[in-house]
């Protein structure tokens, strides 16, 4: 499929959609190392950004979620990519995936770590609470809720702040995989529960 929505040159926007513009090309996604652009070549919004910007509060509001979720979390990076990869594999999103196991190998997942996600497999971890919030992200996804036992693990390893930030991620990167199935045209290519 091809994109369905154009992309907005940064001098084409008003005053409300350049403010979402800097907010996602000047905030913290573009302050730490670049592992995947976030404009191309002309300064138009890549991925899910460029859809925020045809409802600029809302855009607004999603990218500061987006950003509270990514680097203002209790949650360690590995967790963050691992969970955002297991998002990205149930809704095949290959945009979330190609962009997030690039950020995730800068964090220390691995070849075999980042397979078994793309295969939709849960893999074997070293860190016990990774491994609960991998299994939490996966429930999330599949079931959309958790049973007693996962929510005690996740607590367990996460604690009620890190598996609250963690529900947050996982419905987060879910709205970005719809927003870039509808407006990019990303076909589904994973399988869903």
């Amino acid at each position: 499929m091809t994109a369905r929505l154009p992309g907005l040159l940064p001098g084409d926007l008003d005053e409300e959609q350049a403010e979402v513009y800097r907010a996602i090309a000047g905030g913290p996604r573009a302050a730490g190392p670049q592992v995947f652009a976030l404009t191309d070549e002309e300064g138009r919004l890549r991925g899910p950004f460029n859809a925020m910007l045809l409802s600029p509060s809302v855009g607004l509001a999603l990218q500061a979620v987006g950003a509270a979720v990514r680097y203002r979390s209790v949650l360690t990076d590995r967790i963050r990519e691992l969970a955002i990869l297991v998002v990205a594999a149930h809704w095949g999103s290959d945009f979330e995936r190609q962009a997030h196991e690039a950020v995730g190998r800068a964090c220390g997942l691995t070849e075999a770590e980042l397979a078994a996600l793309r295969q939709g497999r849960l893999p074997e971890l070293p860190d016990p609470g990774e491994t609960a919030a991998v299994r939490a992200a996966a429930a999330l996804t599949g079931a959309g809720a958790l049973t007693d036992e996962e929510y005690g693990d996740a607590v367990a390893a996460l604690g009620e702040r890190g598996l609250f930030e963690l529900t947050t991620l996982v419905g987060y990167y879910a709205t970005l995989a719809l927003q870039l199935r509808v407006f990019a045209g990303e076909g589904h290519t994973g399988d869903r529960a």
